[in-house]
């Protein structure tokens, strides 16, 4: 009969650490067994998140020398203040959507915006201009003043007018401005009394291309209107671009940024303005219009004119007759031509529909013609 071999005990260490074997019949201490993770991990978690969210204060109430345990999914690697700047808890700042930030709103250039300035005698922290042009007639002695007045002079190369204005045509000189000052509705008011009996303002109804919002601002300008407003929010503001496009007319007009269009067109009636609205269509002509009186010219946006809501606040909506096929004019051009109207009705050469229908009738007009010809008109 074979034998069968007998398992020998296990032998262990005493505290002398020499080896003992085991007594026979003594059981073996099982291993404590770890749970396994929550997520059904098999392998073992040394250290796992608490059941409970992790305080404020955890990190201080953890024992010295330990780290406290951070919940899984809570940190993620790439928030490191290596590849982000950014902490982790803290709230990373969004865009405003504005396409130009507050660097490219502070950079005027071209000729005319920095002659304009530079004329008006303009807060500037500094003037970029290429050598050929600081010694010029033109800039010279305007260029001395400011300098006299702190403004810092560089004269620079064209790579580095290009850097400074993204590329844009800076013709040469571009300035660092202080931030374009609105003013108070109030005081827009105010000044434009002081122009003379009738002023005139223009009211802008959510323009958001800034070409078209520095056209405008150009042709109030040029008629000699008193001032604009245009609303805070959903529309352009003035930037560098918009003062650039209208060529130095922002140095000296008035602009007026409003939180509520409508309440504005309230207060402008209370203080003795008559609205007029633009409309591409369904309103009276803009020449029969009586502009003898102040006035708040309301102009709209470049795709949806006039909200329906600015336009239960107007007084009067007018239309530019149209003989084409274009059913809508580009809203500076539209402005334009309104503010035409307004300054050929006011000037003192002007002549009212009514005295041109008389004088037509009683008297006969003699027209010369290049050949030497004439003609009665009856």
């Amino acid at each position: 009969m074979p034998k069968t071999s007998q398992r020998k005990p296990a032998s262990r260490l005493s505290r002398s650490g020499k080896l003992q074997p085991r007594r026979a019949g003594q059981s073996v201490s099982k291993r404590v067994q770890r749970p396994k993770r929550r997520d059904g991990d098999p392998k073992l978690a040394l250290r796992e998140a608490p059941v409970k969210p992790i305080r404020r204060d955890a990190q201080r109430q953890w024992p010295q020398g330990k780290m406290a345990p951070q919940p899984v999914g809570e940190l993620d690697p790439g928030l490191s203040t290596g590849e982000t700047g950014i902490l982790p808890g803290e709230v990373q700042p969004q865009a405003d959507g504005n396409p130009e930030t507050e660097l490219e709103q502070e950079i005027i250039y071209g000729r005319q915006t920095v002659l304009a300035a530079l004329k008006s005698q303009a807060t500037l922290n500094r003037v970029w201009i290429l050598p050929k042009l600081r010694y010029s007639p033109q800039f010279l002695s305007l260029l001395e003043e400011a300098k006299a007045r702190g403004t810092v002079i560089d004269e620079v190369s064209p790579k580095r007018l290009n850097a400074l204005t993204a590329g844009a045509n800076h013709q040469g000189i571009a300035a660092q401005a202080t931030p374009y000052q609105y003013v108070a509705l109030e005081d827009l008011v105010e000044r434009s009394r002081q122009a003379g009996p009738n002023p005139v303002l223009v009211v802008l109804d959510g323009i958001q291309d800034p070409h078209n919002l520095g056209a405008i601002a150009r042709s109030v300008e040029a008629f000699g209107m008193q001032g604009m407003v245009i609303p805070q929010r959903r529309a352009a503001g003035v930037t560098s671009t918009v003062m650039k496009v209208a060529a130095g007319a922002l140095s000296t007009l008035p602009v007026a940024r409003v939180v509520n269009l409508n309440r504005a067109l309230e207060y402008l009636k209370e203080q003795g303005f008559w609205v007029y609205g633009t409309t591409s269509r369904g309103a009276d002509p803009i020449y029969s219009a009586d502009f003898q009186r102040p006035i708040a010219l309301v102009v709209g946006s470049e795709g949806e004119g006039i909200s329906l809501l600015t336009q239960r606040h107007c007084d009067q909506l007018l239309s530019i007759p149209l003989a084409g096929r274009t059913e809508s004019l580009n809203a500076s051009v539209a402005a334009g031509i309104a503010l035409y109207e307004i300054h050929r009705q006011r000037s003192p050469h002007h002549l009212k529909r009514p005295e041109v229908d008389t004088f037509l009738n009683k008297s006969s007009i003699k027209v010369v013609e290049s050949r030497g010809l004439q003609k009665d008109i009856q």
